[in-house]
């Protein structure tokens, strides 16, 4: 499948819907926990085990976007697209199975390895294309499709509700929710691929700088220079920071105010859920396209150093007030999201549009060891300070130091950023570098 060039006219606005398309759908992995409580009721799971196929889906997204980066780039947007609709809708499918036949095993191995694949080939399916068509506002462009993402389980999460409260949370009507899923996904997704169109590569868009100007670093290049491995530690430090708050978001809310005057209700626990969601898909535009204005090592230090003043506000104050403790999780939860949608156009700035896209798959190896590492520290210390007798904030006060610790980390790794090298640098080809030559200053 060769990836399918724009035909002169071709509006370079028809992309960012066709990127949304895929990350919508595939952003339903961050609704995964309305299927815990049924799942562990139907099956006999405990949290941990129902927990299992999210978890193992974010480590395949990383190990999938890595490794099948390069193929991306060669093969194209929408070679991409399909591949990610086939692994996550066939994920779905697969779990639909084992839920029938009560085989969690194969829900696992569904959802989690199959749909993980799914997630990493889909989340990084536009990404080099949507900075080739915006070469002017790159933040904007990815942020556009990465917001899908991180908005994929306000849809999701209603859904599936919904479809459980309709069909049964027995292991029948888990069934019955993944199949719908699977297909219904399927056809979104197929929107996508059916869009989506590569620029000429002769031509600068709409007169915004040439995709042809900047660094040209192979992906294979890039993993030697210290600049990935700064932004790779930038990414895992911003991603633990804030999946330690989103995986544990309604107990922790809970937890903090069990012992005051006025606890939290599991329904008050169920909309800060909602407006943590919120704030990540709205964090992924608004941050994002804000780095074009000023920066990508600037918006970074805003992500890093205010989003440890926003954890040190909560472990000091929180328990003291709710709007404290809500307002600073949202602005760590935006940074989070904004962290995500940046994150392409630090590496574009870097290294080049050319082969931006396997890069991208390589750096998100950092998510993988982000989302094993954040969801563990917050939950393994809570579980001990359980066990010592304590209650309420005092179960999050040591994991929360240890997110500011992480954060300065990030902030300095970020600080250590400089332009890469000469040396790393692919030349031009010839023709290539005759055709920007030549280009009239209206294209």
């Amino acid at each position: 499948m060769s990836p399918p060039v724009a035909p002169p006219g071709w509006s370079r606005w028809l992309v960012p819907p066709a990127a949304l398309s895929v990350h919508l759908s595939i952003g339903q992995a961050y609704a995964w926990s309305v299927f815990k409580p049924p799942l562990e009721s139907a099956l006999g799971l405990s949290g941990t085990q129902s927990a299992l196929p999210f978890q193992l889906g974010i480590v395949m997204l990383g190990l999938s976007a890595a490794f099948g980066g390069t193929l991306v780039e060669r093969k194209g947007p929408r070679w991409a697209m399909t591949v990610a609709l086939v692994c996550f809708s066939s994920g779905f499918l697969l779990s639909a199975l084992g839920a029938s036949l009560e085989q969690y095993w194969l829900i696992v191995f569904g959802y989690g390895f199959v749909g993980g694949i799914g997630l990493g080939i889909g989340y990084i399916s536009p990404v080099s294309t949507l900075i080739k068509w915006f070469p002017d506002r790159p933040g904007m462009a990815t942020g556009i499709a990465i917001m899908g993402f991180g908005g994929g389980a306000l849809i999701a999460s209603p859904w599936s509700a919904q479809m459980l409260e309709s069909f049964g949370g027995d292991s029948s009507g888990i069934a019955l929710a993944f199949l719908v899923h699977g297909l219904s996904y399927a056809v979104f997704m197929l929107l996508g691929v059916l869009l989506v169109r590569v620029p000429p590569r002769e031509r600068s868009v709409q007169g915004g700088p040439s995709v042809l100007a900047g660094p040209r670093v192979s992906a294979d290049r890039a993993i030697r220079t210290p600049q990935f491995w700064c932004l790779w530690i930038v990414l895992c430090m911003n991603v633990t920071a804030g999946i330690g708050i989103l995986e544990k978001a309604a107990p922790m809310i809970t937890d903090f105010f069990a012992d005051t005057s006025t606890p939290v209700s599991v329904t008050a626990a169920a909309g800060f859920v909602a407006l943590l969601s919120a704030a990540n898909m709205a964090g992924r535009i608004g941050w994002s396209s804000t780095s074009d204005l000023i920066g990508r090592k600037n918006i970074y230090r805003v992500y890093l150093g205010l989003g440890a003043l926003m954890y040190a506000l909560i472990a000091l104050f929180g328990d003291s007030s709710k709007p404290l403790f809500v307002l600073c999780a949202l602005v760590i939860l935006s940074f989070y999201g904004g962290g995500f949608a940046t994150v392409p156009a630090y590496l574009k700035d870097l290294f080049g549009t050319y082969q931006v896209g396997a890069i991208h798959g390589r750096l998100l190896t950092a998510w993988s060891t982000a989302g094993v590492l954040g969801p563990l520290i917050v939950n393994w210390i809570a579980d001990r300070q359980e066990e010592a007798g304590r209650h309420g904030a005092s179960l999050y006060g040591l994991s929360f130091v240890i997110m500011i610790g992480l954060l300065v980390v990030g902030f300095v790794a970020n600080e250590l950023v400089r332009p890469v090298d000469p040396r790393h640098h692919v030349p031009a080809p010839k023709e290539a570098a005759h055709v920007e030559r030549q280009q009239p200053e209206s294209a």
